[in-house]
């Protein structure tokens, strides 16, 4: 079943054209990384399938639903993870969580039980009912995944998942994602990581000037790198004269 299709997606800002005819379909249970320099379009594209920017032209279907006339509907499916991960300052992450699942209108009982669940599976500590003012990077990025997960969502859409974890979190998180796929769920993930890429990926794409330049399997990606090594395909793949 496609969980996420994308049609003719473009998004300019002035003269610069981020995103550029984007064509693009995951399916339920699946791993799909997208690879690029910065600037290359990744973040404009996930925050245009979450409904923070609006395109310029094409479609974005959620579960076969129009994003863009059912924005409501589309976003209780979704799970998103910033770049940058907000919390309310003045709350612990607890509290937050609690007013997460408000917002997604979660009976209380349920919401609370699925927060210790993910307690645990992601390994948060008392530090849980701190002031979230007092987390490093790391602990906010969990505090954020667990909200991304208490919902349970059909779609998580994850920008640089691993930023600021320590190696222990990083594995837990990637033992995680691949957990949630195999129990159906689909990962729409952006990063210019090669090696968490490389360990999670069922399919890649590679963005650049917002034109899709590659999307298949790290296995075709290997074929059309031939002697090259991936690292060198991907260089090539987002250099200036492509």
């Amino acid at each position: 079943m496609s969980r996420l299709k994308i049609v003719g997606l473009t998004k300019r800002f002035n003269n610069v054209l981020a995103v550029d005819q984007l064509n693009l379909e995951l399916v339920e249970g699946e791993i799909f990384v997208l690879l690029g320099p910065n600037g290359a379009g990744k973040t404009t594209t996930m925050k245009l399938i979450v409904g923070l920017l609006k395109p310029d032209n094409g479609k974005i279907y959620i579960e076969d639903t129009d994003s863009q006339k059912e924005p409501e509907r589309t976003k209780f499916h979704i799970g998103y993870i910033s770049d940058n991960p907000f919390i309310y300052r003045r709350l612990t992450g607890r509290e937050f969580l609690h007013f997460v699942g408000g917002i997604f209108k979660i009976p209380k009982e349920k919401y609370e039980k699925k927060i210790e669940e993910i307690i645990n599976l992601l390994g948060i500590g008392s530090w849980i009912d701190l002031p979230s003012g007092e987390y490093s990077h790391g602990m906010r990025q969990k505090v954020v995944l667990a909200q991304a997960m208490l919902h349970d969502p059909l779609l998580y859409l994850i920008d640089e998942p691993l930023v600021g974890l320590d190696p222990k979190s990083s594995k837990d998180v990637k033992i995680l994602f691949r957990k949630e796929r195999d129990q159906g769920k689909t990962f729409f993930i952006s990063t210019h990581l090669l090696s968490l890429t490389e360990e999670i990926a069922d399919r890649i794409g590679i963005i650049n000037y917002g034109q899709l330049k590659f999307l298949g399997t790290l296995e075709e990606l290997k074929k059309l790198a031939g002697k090259e090594n991936i690292e060198e395909m991907y260089l090539k793949l987002t250099s200036e004269d492509n």
